[in-house]
């Protein structure tokens, strides 16, 4: 059977038509009196119905165009407001980077609209700039295809968190002792840069021990794993993050313990002032997030460096070992380790943070490259070993996802490929880790499947939101079949925009072809032959064809556009597979 091939039509009206070209020139020459020949002439009639009959069976001449009839659902306008809620649906904002071009002239047409709604002109107009992201967020190409859905669980989990009620603030750097318990806030932010946020996601909060990770990534990016290992370890300590202790070469066993993240601290830019590095690494960290927020709290970096002699402690006992690099103001790094524990970020600013860790060093919002691969992996690689505290082990044997969590009850998390998240919740359990945010992710691993070994053979199925639900197959058939029932051409449209199998057959094994053709749509039956060249002899378990039903109907239109499209119908001779294979890379590869 001849499968959907609407990405071979995408690809017809996006290349040059000649008949549009030979059109423009019989225009020119009718400006002058007319066709010039007989055979002229019957070019221009030729193409004027050819075009006539594109535009009455809803061919799309861009993806623009498809796009707006997507959107519009059968009107001739699209308000502004269903536009930008539709848009934020699939976990978009209005506010990203990527979008600027779009919202930025969206803005500047309302201004000469009375009615805040676009036609299909002005829509084109306005999306123009960013139709590639915005065709793959409305075909559902996202890595979380249904982020409705998915963010709908995510509240449960964070609502079911918030009743929860232990732990206590940390009081031992007096800055931190002033947040109220009950603030608690998560933020999500996937490699395709959909955003998620509930709770106190605006209000700012120190990173802590949560830049630890990301400041040994930097180290990493600027010198190499090899240089940054002279210094530090890359084993679990099985000890206090606060130990006086080294390994047996005499290095701190890894960058997530305070004595690795203090030495870590005096690899960043060597050689010249605090504040040259500390304005470096502010400049990595904005990077990072995508230019959100990233600020500094000096009354936290003024409380840390009063309340420090057990790092002071650290910090000498290093020097005494000689763990610093030649030269090194030992003083000098504790006063930048302070200031890097007392940057701020908000539960938004850090998921886009985690985000660019989950996507390779690219961030998501932006598409800068901010970190090298390797960087990357070595981070995750620790951040699951070493990331938790004494809870590392737990946390990689429940959760197994790599993270960092901070004394200010931050948690960043990474899911490797799909997403970043940022929890943050001021009570601590006895180990330092924020109790809402462990619970989160705990929750959050038992729903879906991240956990770093859930997909192997024959494991307990989980939710899998990067995949459509499982019943998916059944709504689409039962949606497209209704479409053709209530000749819904815009849905079909919508339908076909996803990439929907036009020609999927439910249990009697009738189409939407033969639902069409026996109701009399013309429109539709149009769109199914010419748009989304379907077979038009499939036969029911009947053996009955759309032609059949058309004349056993009476539908006598329908009988001449199935005849005429026969006559030029040439089917190919391939697989099922094969074929939907084929139109997905077409369509994707144009996009």
């Amino acid at each position: 059977m001849l499968q959907f091939r609407f990405s071979w039509a995408l690809k017809e009206f996006c290349k040059p038509n000649l008949r549009r070209l030979w059109k423009t020139s019989t225009d020119n020459t009718a400006a002058a009196g007319g066709c010039a020949s007989s055979y002229r002439r019957s070019l221009c009639t030729q193409t004027d119905a050819a075009n006539e009959k594109r535009r009455k069976a809803g061919i799309l001449p861009s993806l623009e165009d498809l796009l707006f009839y997507t959107i519009a659902e059968g009107q001739e306008k699209i308000p502004a407001h269903k536009f930008t809620t539709a848009l934020k649906a699939t976990g978009l904002r209005t506010g990203d980077p990527r979008l600027k071009e779009c919202m930025e002239m969206l803005k500047i047409t309302l201004k000469t609209t009375s009615d805040g709604a676009l036609d299909r002109h002005l829509f084109k107009k306005c999306v123009q700039s960013n139709i590639v992201l915005l065709t793959q967020a409305f075909r559902k190409k996202f890595v979380i295809p249904d982020f409705q859905s998915f963010t709908s669980h995510v509240d449960q989990i964070y609502e079911s968190a918030k009743s929860l009620s232990g732990g206590q603030v940390a009081d031992y750097i007096p800055q931190l002792a002033k947040f109220s318990p009950n603030l608690w806030a998560v933020a999500l932010c996937t490699v395709d840069g959909q955003r998620y946020t509930a709770g106190d996601t605006k209000v700012p909060f120190c990173l802590q021990s949560c830049v630890k990770p990301l400041k040994y990534a930097v180290a990493v990016h600027d010198h190499g794993t090899e240089y940054v290992h002279r210094f530090i370890g890359k084993e679990p300590s099985g000890l206090r993050f606060n130990k006086l202790f080294l390994d047996e070469d005499d290095k701190p066993h890894n960058p997530m313990v305070n004595a690795g993240a203090i030495v870590c601290t005096s690899l960043l830019k060597q050689g010249v002032s605090n504040a040259e590095k500390f304005d470096y690494v502010m400049n990595f960290m904005k990077k990072l997030a995508g230019n959100e927020y990233v600020g500094f709290s000096n009354a936290t970096f003024q409380s840390e460096r009063l309340s420090g002699d057990r790092n002071f402690a650290i910090g000498y006992y290093l020097k005494e070992k000689k763990c610093f690099p030649e030269g090194t103001d030992m003083i000098s790094i504790l006063d930048l380790y302070f200031q890097l524990c007392s940057i701020e970020v908000t539960c938004e600013s850090a998921s886009v943070m985690a985000a660019t860790l989950a996507n390779g060093g690219f961030c998501p919002i932006t598409g800068e490259r901010v970190l090298n691969p390797e960087a990357v992996r070595n981070t995750l690689s620790l951040m699951h070993s070493c990331g938790m505290y004494d809870f590392s082990g737990q946390f990689a044997f429940h959760v197994g996802l790599p993270a960092k969590s901070g004394v200010s009850g931050g948690i960043l998390l990474v899911v490797p490929n799909v997403m970043g998240i940022m929890c943050w919740s001021p009570p601590l359990d006895k180990l330092g880790n924020s109790v809402r945010g462990i619970q989160f992710c705990t929750d959050l691993v038992h729903l879906c499947n991240f956990h770093n070994y859930d997909n192997l053979r024959h494991f307990a199925k989980k939710l899998d939101p990067r995949r459509e639900g499982g019943d998916q197959r059944v709504k689409s058939v039962i949606n497209l079949l209704f479409a053709a029932y209530t000749g819904d051409v815009s849905a079909l449209r919508r339908f076909a925009l996803s990439s929907m199998d036009m020609e999927q057959r439910d249990y009697d094994s009738r189409t939407a072809l033969h639902v069409a053709a026996a109701e009399g749509h013309t429109e539709v039956v149009r769109f199914l032959l010419e748009a989304c060249k379907v077979n038009p002899v499939p036969k029911d378990r009947w053996g009955n064809t759309p032609m059949d039903e058309a004349i056993h109907f009476g539908h006598h239109d329908v009988v001449t556009i199935l005849q005429d499209y026969h006559n030029t119908y040439s089917p190919k001779e391939t697989t099922a597979d094969s074929d939907k294979e084929t139109a997905e890379k077409n369509l994707d590869g144009m996009l």
